[in-house]
């Protein structure tokens, strides 16, 4: 006789994580972690509607979390946050 079982039930992975957020003056900043490539990004919210991301080093991740116009000027990659 052949018994079957249920397929285990598949937990879908987050590819992309919220490590910090912080929002002012009308400018919200979040500090994001890739788990797949464990590339750390900086993403920028405007008031007037632009937006950016960047990747820095993970050695300097809170700092360009504080500072990420600071790291945007200096070449740090602005990249699209694909999972």
């Amino acid at each position: 006789m052949i018994t079957s079982r249920p397929p285990e039930p598949q937990v879908p992975t987050i590819a992309i994580r919220e490590l910090d957020y912080r929002r002012a003056d009308g400018i919200e900043v979040t500090l994001l972690w890739n788990a797949e490539t464990e590339g750390v990004f900086v993403s920028v919210a405007e008031r007037d509607g632009g937006r950016f991301e960047i990747e820095v080093p993970p050695a300097d991740a809170l700092d360009a979390f504080h500072h990420p116009y600071a790291y945007a000027a200096y070449g740090h990659s602005r990249t699209a946050l694909a999972a």
